[in-house]
């Protein structure tokens, strides 16, 4: 029997990103389209610099994935 007072992941109970999570649980797709479509805008709005500050986020994230890769897991 399963206990029916389970207490939701962290990640559902923060404000916008709990309601992504939480909508687009187990597809994954619909959560890269609105990634996406969230840098279009920001290069939109902001210029190349929006694009030049997510190449800057996603090198740390690189290293890690490339890192994984590497030991095997």
């Amino acid at each position: 029997m399963s206990d029916i007072t389970q207490t939701p992941p962290l990640t559902h109970k923060l404000p916008f990103i709990g309601d992504l999570f939480r909508d687009f649980h187990g597809n994954i797709y619909y959560f890269l389209l609105i990634v996406l479509t969230a840098l279009v805008l920001a290069v939109n709005t902001w210029g190349v610099v929006a694009l030049a500050m997510t190449g800057v986020i996603m090198t740390p994230i690189m290293f890690t994935v490339l890192m994984l890769i590497t030991v095997g897991k």
